[in-house]
């Protein structure tokens, strides 16, 4: 299938082959280089024999003799149980949700376990420019602790408490980073914009009590006899857990704790996530209907039918859910949402976005429902693909233009979460009205 659009790659290069010969010679690695040659120079005469870049069966069934290529077309044609329905009779929502959530809690695979576990310790606390930080750690389940900090703003007690709010950051990023402080080793944040990533530390300065909590096998949770995610993934998997349910039920162990803080108005509750932490955000905010506000920092799309444009691009082993596609898509949780307050800073594939958008229209909360593209996509003229159908067969570069995503812009929006969720919090989690805001 030819695309004059998105031009094949990894078409052979003979200045690329040459060079990875000579690194190769260089390694003393040539027999084996000699049979890659002869591999690339057949494929290169031939002028028809590219890789494919799409699946294509070939056969007159239309079945799949590689396996790729049946759980692509399984993917690509499979309809979750439970997704939402833009044309669902309002009245049916509710029992639509309910269904959603019970489905969400049993794929979770929350652990259970007799005993009861110690409550959180606090292990200091010190004095700041307008607030208190606190560092405390959590004993969530048998054989696991996880530190988190806390950042209370002064003036704020058990006489006059105030909103609080949980915090994840993004991939890798730390909790001392959401609070603006040093890394565990004194030095600086260095992470690509990190001054802009110190959420917890933003809200803390509106008068927001600010809990933050890293994703688990990072920073203070990564071991040095495993470094990174990979191993705890795929052991988690290996014992009917999974990173992301592993990770939702750490914050939620500590979002029970914090609403038993006298200090905290545990009616004005939100969840805040970046990237990787917006999802356990919005898992947390489908989970506990208490939440009263949810603030998703990140793209919004469909995640099957990304994987479909994009031949099963190969994404983070901490990002999959076992059995999730079958039921919904993060869209559908997202949906479910309605109709608390709901914020999306960084746009995302328009049709996906007006599913969640009608779900709120259903139960005539679309005064709840904030939408905020990337600047680069902020206005229809500037999103030409959003009618065209999303082919396949993209590198995952090519599928952002149709996504609307601006990568080297992902950052917390700041300026636009912050005054949303201080306005949704002081009216005690009704909806707020930032129109200036809407696109």
């Amino acid at each position: 299938m030819t695309d004059s659009i998105n031009p094949p790659f990894d078409v052979p290069s003979r200045r690329r082959f040459l060079e990875a010969i000579g690194a190769l010679c260089t390694a003393g690695m040539l027999p084996r280089a000699a049979a890659a040659a002869s591999a690339v120079s057949s494929t290169a005469a031939g002028g028809t024999d590219t890789p494919p870049r799409v699946f294509a069966s070939g056969r007159e069934d239309g079945r799949f003799v590689t396996s790729t290529g049946f759980i692509h077309a399984h993917l690509k044609h499979l309809k979750p149980k439970l997704e939402f329905d833009p044309e669902m009779n309002p009245t049916d929502y509710p029992a639509w949700q309910d269904a959603v959530r019970a489905k969400l809690l049993e794929l979770m695979s929350f652990p259970e376990f007799n005993q009861p576990q110690p409550p959180p310790k606090l292990l200091w606390s010190k004095q700041q420019d307008g607030y208190q930080l606190q560092k405390w750690e959590a004993y969530p389940e048998p054989y696991s602790v996880v530190p988190y900090l806390v950042l209370v703003p002064d003036g704020i007690s058990a006489q006059s408490p105030g909103p609080g709010v949980m915090c994840f950051p993004g991939s890798f990023s730390s909790k001392e980073s959401l609070a603006g402080e040093l890394e565990l080793d004194g030095k600086p944040c260095s992470h690509r914009h990190a001054a802009r990533n110190r959420m917890a530390l933003e809200y803390v300065r509106k008068g927001i009590v600010s809990v933050a909590v890293e994703n688990p096998a990072t920073n203070e949770l990564d071991d040095p006899i495993r470094k990174g995610s990979y191993e705890f993934s795929v052991h988690a998997l290996w014992a009917g857990r999974c990173y992301e349910s592993i990770s939702v039920f750490q914050k939620h162990h500590i979002l029970q704790w914090l609403k038993q803080q006298p200090y905290v108005d545990d009616a004005r509750i939100a969840v805040s996530g970046h990237s990787l932490g917006a999802k356990p955000a919005l898992i947390l905010g489908v989970l506990d209907p208490m939440i009263k506000a949810v603030v998703w920092n990140d793209t919004t799309i469909d995640w099957r039918r990304r994987a479909v444009a994009t031949n099963l691009y190969r994404i983070g082993t901490f990002q999959y859910v076992p059995g999730l596609l079958a039921w919904f898509d993060y869209s559908d949780l997202q949906a479910s949402l309605a109709p608390r307050p709901f914020l999306i800073t960084e746009g995302g594939r328009t049709a996906v976005l007006n599913k969640i958008r009608q779900a709120y229209r259903l139960l005539d909360a679309s005064d709840r429902f904030t939408l905020v593209y990337y600047p680069k996509y902020a206005t229809p003229e500037l999103r030409p693909l959003d009618d065209q159908p999303v082919p396949e067969g993209l590198s995952m570069e090519e599928y952002f233009p149709y996504a609307n995503i601006d990568a080297p812009a992902h950052c917390f929006k700041g300026n636009i979460a912050v005054p949303w969720l201080v306005e949704v919090l002081r009216q005690g989690g009704m909806a707020a009205k930032p129109a200036s805001h809407e696109q």
